[in-house]
């Protein structure tokens, strides 16, 4: 077993600004000479974690966790209506992780993630593998429509009274057409009353779908504030009703674009809101792939699954050399 390394703080943090009036929040930890590794989120709308981080060497790795757009610490934050969800994009997400690679002066980097975070790490990555050293994900998500829909109706099978409470969340006259789309309809409301309810009955969701899997934590989705809460459901809303402008089987039709990155693919026998299918199907098509299936954990993880996890970013943290890319000073916030 890989011991957990000493908590680690930020060092250096700022604010990348996009140049089209949203400013995404970053942090580095670590060793500034160290491996780069980006930590990309999930959600879409969860936010980076903000607890030091354990599993990595701080000796090793230079780490890198952001805020992706409307969400955590960037601003403008999704639970003011007056954030313009249409420069929230699966495109435009893909381009601040390019533009926040270039600021801060990396050449390649290793890139970790669950749940949607694959879906971005997969998207940037079939983009710009010279930019990748290494993947490893957990929980995984590829963003299909069948995949969408499996999680917010098909998942119904196993909890027909939430699903049916859900459903009761939007307006009657919704409640038999395009959920995801009578929910982000709910979130654009000028009545913040209406935008806290919607939130409420999409968590309460969310949250069953996983309290019945192996290791579930009750309140998962839930357990947040009130703007964060907000700012989930409106983004997970926007992004999914869209299909996360992906093709149907894009991410895993494209998985050749990876061959010569490494990767490790860490998921849970029982996972309810991803099935295991998906990350099968990847691990079949992309080269060089190696997927781990954790047989006590479902979308919530276990301690193998963070073993698991772990024994890779050990694997992975001597592989290449260092970026030579030139060191920032640290930026004040």
């Amino acid at each position: 077993m890989v011991d957990l390394y000493p908590p680690t703080s930020p060092y250096d943090s700022g604010f990348l600004d996009t140049g089209d009036g949203n400013f995404v929040y970053y942090e580095q930890l670590g060793n500034p000479e160290g491996k780069p590794a980006l930590m990309v989120h999930g959600g879409p709308g969860g936010g980076a974690m903000r607890r030091p981080t354990r599993a990595w060497d701080p000796q090793a790795y230079r780490i890198i966790r952001y805020d992706q757009r409307n969400c955590g610490r960037s601003t403008p934050h999704a639970s003011d209506p007056a954030a313009d969800m249409g420069l929230n994009t699966t495109r435009h997400l893909i381009d601040d992780m390019e533009r926040l690679r270039r600021h801060l002066g990396i050449e390649r980097w290793l890139l970790n993630g669950a749940s949607w975070g694959p879906t971005l790490i997969l998207a940037y990555a079939q983009q710009y593998p010279e930019r990748v050293s290494e993947i490893v994900i957990q929980s995984v998500m590829t963003s299909r429509r069948s995949e969408i829909e499996w999680l917010y109706q098909g998942a119904g099978r196993f909890r027909p009274e939430a699903w049916d409470r859900f459903r009761e969340g939007l307006p009657e006259a919704a409640r038999d057409g395009d959920l995801l789309a009578g929910y982000a309809r709910l979130m654009e409301s000028p009545d913040r009353s209406v935008r806290e309810k919607a939130a409420a009955d999409w968590l309460a969701w969310e949250d069953a779908v996983i309290t019945g899997e192996p290791n579930g934590v009750p309140g998962m989705y839930s357990d947040r504030d009130i703007d964060a809460r907000i700012a989930f459901v409106r983004i997970c809303a926007h992004i999914f009703s869209n299909g996360a402008w992906l093709e149907e089987d894009q991410l895993i039709r494209d998985a050749h674009k990876l061959a010569g990155i490494p990767g490790v693919i860490v998921h849970g026998r029982h996972d309810m809101g991803c099935p295991l299918q998906t990350a099968w199907e990847l691990a079949k098509a992309w080269p060089g792939a190696r997927l781990r299936i954790i047989e006590d954990a479902g979308h919530a993880g276990s301690d193998a699954a963070g073993e698991v996890l772990r024994e890779a970013i050990e694997e992975f943290k001597n592989r290449c050399p260092r970026s030579p890319g030139r060191h920032r000073e640290p930026s004040k916030t």
